[in-house]
């Protein structure tokens, strides 16, 4: 059997449903995807590569999952600090985004995030924002996979002057992406309060006929819920439901205010739930129900919302926190243990996107979309237990490979497809632009 690349790392980590931790396995990657998974003396002997990589006191992974994502608004990390949600968008964000927000606002900041999210080990993210062809044009020139929102708001903006504009944007953007190997779109109605009934109704009805998913911010904050029961006369998971848009193709961010009867709602349509853990501390919106959520059945990924609000992309971060904080809010040390935390970064986020039968675990026929991180150093020794190192205390400056499709993105920590230099010289303008006076 040949190969393009045959990886041995120390620990291999393929997130299967046993959870299972291999040592003295093999990778076999050709043609960008997995070949084999196999004990390393039997790779050494049937399997031919023309590049072996050997990496003793490495553990690979697959890639990780970042949920949701507001790739741009990296160029705003740390402007408006230690705010609650809406003081922070309606005083600061919203009025920076109507200055300065446009193509090149987008580019310069989405190829920030992604090399931040490469070097990290994320090889998939799932972003929101607007002019979204500039992010996903970022994202396929740097080789890493993305769902590319297709936004939707009621108001103008420099974007769209209308929600109809908004759509009839986002499905020329579904019809230039239809067959790219890296990018995928969803629709990206910003939330139940910044979108109409008729808007919400139409992006159901053009989501369902695309098979598109419908990415949407929802039950962020109590005042969300007050608003909603104030302006409608019911909860917006309520209002969702009567609209059609609870069911697999949900993808609902945040989740921090949930009554009982809404998480068996979202557990029996099938809807997925993505859990940004820093950016609701960090903002004091509430804490959502991670381990009621996975009691019920519901799938839970991990996100790190933008970096203006969080205030990086670093998911191993995530994990840890959402691994901890789960803990606190349910009283009990047992829930979302290290493995559970992985899976939300992992296979959890492919089945949020819709593509768990093309990324999350390692099985052949399944994209290498790989991550390799060193455990070697004091850090993260020693290692009893690999899972549990890389959750509870490995870092992303640990990231030393990093593959999207079997192409190599970060070798020995270097990016491959994107200048770090150029990429940071632009976010220094951008800061003296966008610089309180």
């Amino acid at each position: 059997m040949h190969a393009d690349l045959l990886i041995h790392p120390q620990w291999l980590i393929p997130v299967d449903p046993q959870d299972r931790e291999l040592q003295e396995h093999a990778v076999a990657v050709a043609d960008g995807r997995i070949l084999a998974v196999l004990p390393s003396a039997q790779a050494r002997e049937s399997i031919t590569a023309d590049r072996v990589l050997e990496l003793p006191g490495h553990a690979l992974l697959p890639g990780l999952v970042n949920a949701h994502t507001h790739a741009a608004m990296t160029l705003m990390r740390g402007l408006a600090d230690d705010l609650p949600l809406m003081a922070w968008l309606h005083a600061h964000i919203w009025p920076i985004e109507k200055r300065w927000v446009d193509p090149g606002f987008v580019g310069d900041g989405s190829r920030l995030a992604i090399l931040e999210m490469l070097r990290g080990g994320v090889t998939c993210f799932n972003d929101m924002y607007f002019y979204p062809e500039v992010t996903a044009q970022a994202a396929a020139d740097a080789g890493i996979r993305a769902v590319i929102g297709l936004v939707v708001v009621d108001f103008p903006t420099s974007y769209a002057d209308s929600a109809d504009t908004c759509i009839a944007k986002g499905l020329a953007l579904h019809a230039y992406y239809r067959d790219h190997p890296l990018i995928r779109v969803a629709f990206a109605p910003h939330s139940p309060y910044a979108v109409s009934d008729a808007a919400l109704g139409r992006v159901r009805m053009l989501a369902d006929e695309l098979e598109v998913p419908i990415h949407l911010h929802l039950h962020e904050t109590r005042d969300e819920i007050v608003q909603s029961l104030r302006d409608h006369g019911e909860r917006p998971l309520a209002r969702l439901d009567e609209l059609g848009l609870i069911g697999p193709g949900l993808i609902a961010v945040h989740m921090t205010q949930l009554e009982d009867a809404e998480i068996e709602r979202l557990a029996a349509a099938g809807a997925q739930v993505v859990h940004c853990p820093e950016s609701n501390l960090k903002l004091a919106s509430g804490f959502c129900p991670v381990a009621r959520l996975l009691a019920a059945g519901v799938n839970v990924a991990l996100g790190t919302d933008g970096a203006a609000s969080n205030n990086d992309l670093n998911l191993f971060g995530e994990m840890r926190t959402a691994a901890l904080l789960a803990k606190g809010v349910a009283g009990s040390a047992a829930v979302v243990p290290a493995a559970v935390a992985l899976r939300m970064a992992t296979i959890n986020g492919a089945r949020a996107l819709g593509l768990e039968r093309e990324i999350g675990s390692i099985e052949p026929g399944k994209s290498a979309d790989l991550v390799a991180v060193d455990l070697s150093d004091s850090y993260t020794q020693p290692v009893y237990h690999a899972v549990s190192q890389l959750v509870y205390t490995a870092g992303r400056h640990q990231v030393r490979h990093v593959w999207v499709q079997g192409r190599q993105v970060i070798r020995d920590g270097t990016p491959t497809t994107l200048d770090p230099q150029a990429v940071i010289c632009a976010a220094h303008t951008w800061c003296e632009r966008l610089r309180p006076s």
